[in-house]
């Protein structure tokens, strides 16, 4: 395979990328969102002049050179830009083969079952169960996530008492048969986090999230030592990018579930490694997917393949006064909730196509080959 064409329609929010092939060929993905613009900028500096007009067969070995090549700009940019050219490369496999993504990996169209995610903290826990019960009865989820400490808190609550107020609040609004996971997004010390973790099995959560400043390896380890066990999970990943941290973290067991971000790590490919990784080591990979651009459709298809893939797909809940920037992205919504569960059409590729409207106004900027 020969790319010869990138382009990217990119806003500040989220971005997407269109490769074309030697053939004419044409395949979509997405760069990571936020700061969107930017890494489109990264795409077409730093990875399209090592990508365009190359033969190749191994897409690791491609994208390996790059990061080589770029040895001076190690870090999450540079991942969230070969994610788009990662992702479109697999749905132009996927058109050729006249397969979705999923079976080229493995897998097989159809259902998985959502966990309903919550994004906020600005929201009292009256409001949030209320939320809930309402998204129970309209589209079916049997499982949720909400919010605790303060992001970054360093202990110190949202608000105080927020934490010990909205987990059995949730409970009781939601009974005994709800599946209930919180994140923490790194608000912790190990210690609180491990007295938090009493509340959290007095009410029955399976799912505690990066309860410790993600980067401190040994802060997560603490808390997971500590409840192992028990019957609660320390989850954690969605920020990293480096495959050497995560083979630490696999291999020393700083997590019981795994977590890894499709685009913020790099794309299916790099995806892929740290499953197998974790498959080996028995470990379980729910990934991150907090919003409703492509990285929630590129883990339906990854959730539908690998073995040791976790309960459910995260699918967030979160509407226009959170994420403005999610509508009319597509020509058809590829994610109707039904008895709380998404599906995997057996559409080509990824199966979507990007809303023409949405393409025009955005920012368009190309990498030819022959412009190299």
């Amino acid at each position: 395979m020969k790319i010869t064409r990138i382009e990217t329609f990119s806003s500040r929010y989220i971005g997407f990328v269109r490769i074309t092939d030697a053939s004419g060929a044409t395949g979509w993905g997405q760069v990571s969102t936020y700061h969107s613009d930017i890494t489109a900028q990264v795409l077409h500096r730093q990875v399209a002049p090592w990508v365009l007009g190359v033969e190749f067969d191994d897409l690791d070995a491609l994208t390996d050179k790059v990061f080589e090549r770029e040895h001076k700009f190690p870090g999450s940019y540079l991942k969230r830009a070969i994610g788009g050219f990662d992702t479109a490369l697999w749905d132009l496999r996927g058109k050729q083969a006249g397969l979705p993504v999923c079976a080229l990996i493995g897998g097989s169209p159809g259902p998985l079952r959502c966990y309903a995610s919550s994004m906020k903290r600005d929201i009292t826990p009256s409001q949030e169960a209320e939320r809930f019960r309402r998204l129970q009865g309209e589209f079916g989820f049997d499982a949720f996530k909400f919010r605790i400490a303060a992001e970054y808190g360093h202990d110190i609550d949202e608000w105080p008492g927020r934490t010990e107020e909205i987990i059995p609040a949730i409970r009781k609004a939601l009974g005994p048969d709800a599946a209930l996971l919180v994140d923490a997004n790194s608000g912790f010390s190990p210690k609180r986090a491990i007295e938090v973790a009493d509340i959290l099995l007095d009410n029955g959560i399976e799912h505690f999230e990066e309860p410790c400043l993600y980067w401190e390896l040994d802060q997560t380890a603490e808390v997971t030592r500590a409840l192992a066990g028990k019957p609660i999970a320390v989850t954690g990943g969605e920020q990293d990018c480096e495959m050497p941290v995560w083979r630490q973290m696999i291999t020393d067991r700083v997590v019981d579930i795994v977590q890894p971000d499709i685009l913020y790590l790099g794309g299916i490919s790099r995806t892929l490694r740290v499953c197998e990784m974790a498959r080996a080591a028995g470990l379980p990979v729910t990934p991150h997917a907090a919003n409703q651009g492509l990285v929630t459709l590129f883990t339906m298809h990854l959730l539908r393949a690998i073995e040791g893939a976790g309960k459910y797909l995260e699918f967030s809940i979160e509407g226009p006064d959170y994420y403005p920037w999610q509508y009319g992205l597509y020509t058809e919504d590829p994610y109707r909730v039904e008895g709380g569960q998404v599906t995997v059409s057996d559409r080509s590729g990824w199966g979507v196509e990007i809303a023409p409207e949405w393409l025009a106004k955005s920012a368009w900027q190309m990498s030819d080959i022959s412009d190299l």
